[in-house]
């Protein structure tokens, strides 16, 4: 099917009906690139609410270079998927170092930077250089799949090439109408083509929607095929000094979590033991807290944690790894979700102070 008023049609109802209140509409590049990265995988709620923090902490890509990860993670806090903050990080860098602290105006050299791929890099070239890019995420794809009856595998890549052939041969041919149009597509998607109980009578393309003509509407696009999800079970130790400060550690560059901090963890019972052996508290003294799950990608976690009183003067041995953080310093570290919930109500008020 050849529908050649798509992209007009588009643009006209965008204008119209689409979403115009986000802070990151504009034609500034490095914004549309933060705006981007934070909403992959996240709710557009959850972004408008991190997104005006983190752009007032780094309100440029050289702000951004400047700073230290652990910066960067502690704003990121609580978004997930923290491999999009380093990424972030370390792409701003190579903006600086590569590109003279300017952003490319050509796709190809976008999706050179760490993290950015096709769909992202077209994003960045359509608002900020009004350049004829498409983009494919998964908002778009349903989109197309239902207007056209597109049907096919999601994880099959000749499939996937043919739906950037078709998002490609319905670009407007204005380059001045590409804000429009790719935020058409995100709105279309996002607002009315949802995943389920779209809103068909609210859709630009309704009369010539073939999926709603042929009652495929809950068909298309078909879904991925579900991966497996494995539970783990892990061991939390929260130490706390009278002075209330907690004992936290620097996780790895790499694994779940990386780079931000924790508290010490370990697989077993036992291994926590031996590590609290350190600190010279038996597990007698321990106080089990309430057990956390946390959903990540493909597993589920179930951490238990343990609550333990250390006293100021202990003195560690050389090979423990890791640092005291005073409760008005936790809201600037990096940490993740699960352990920001359990600070919040696991921490025992104290007005002790250690020499």
């Amino acid at each position: 099917m050849i529908l050649p008023d798509f992209s007009s049609r588009l643009i006209a109802w965008q204008k119209q009906y689409g979403r115009h209140h986000f802070p990151w509409q504009t034609d500034d590049a490095y914004c549309v690139w933060l705006s981007e990265i934070m909403l992959q995988q996240t709710q557009t709620v959850t972004v408008a609410e991190y997104y005006p923090r983190f752009w007032a902490a780094f309100p440029t890509v050289r702000d951004l270079a400047a700073a230290e990860q652990e910066q960067v993670l502690a704003l990121w806090a609580g978004l997930g998927y923290y491999s999009r903050a380093r990424n972030l990080h370390k792409a701003a860098r190579q903006i600086v170092a590569e590109f003279g602290g300017t952003f490319p105006q050509r796709r190809t050299e976008l999706e050179k930077l760490c993290g950015v791929g096709r769909s992202t890099a077209a994003a960045i070239v359509a608002f900020a250089f009004r350049q004829r890019e498409t983009i494919l995420d998964g908002n778009v794809k349903r989109v197309l799949c239902r207007v056209f009856a597109r049907d096919g595998n999601p994880a099959d890549k000749h499939f996937e090439r043919q739906l950037w052939l078709l998002a490609e041969s319905l670009l407007p041919e204005n380059g001045d109408d590409m804000p429009a149009y790719t935020q058409g597509l995100m709105d279309l998607g996002a607002t009315v083509c949802t995943r389920s109980k779209p809103v068909c009578e609210m859709c630009p393309m309704n009369d010539v929607c073939q999926a709603r003509k042929e009652g495929r509407i809950g068909e298309l696009p078909r879904k991925k095929t579900p991966l497996a999800i494995k539970q783990q079970t892990v061991f939390w130790l929260l130490l706390q000094r009278d002075d209330g400060a907690v004992w936290l550690q620097k996780r790895p560059q790499k694994g779940i979590w990386a780079g931000l901090y924790c508290l010490p963890e370990s697989d077993s019972a036992k291994g926590l033991a031996e590590y609290a052996g350190n600190f010279a508290v038996q597990a007698a003294d321990w106080e089990e807290l309430p057990a956390i799950w946390h959903r990540l990608t493909h597993r589920l976690l179930e951490i238990i944690p343990f609550y333990v009183r250390v006293p100021c003067s202990e003195r560690l041995p050389e090979k423990v790894t890791g640092q005291w953080v005073l409760p008005a310093k936790l809201p600037e570290t990096g940490m993740p979700k699960p352990l920001q919930s359990l600070l919040e109500n696991g921490l025992r008020v104290t007005h002790n102070i250690c020499g």
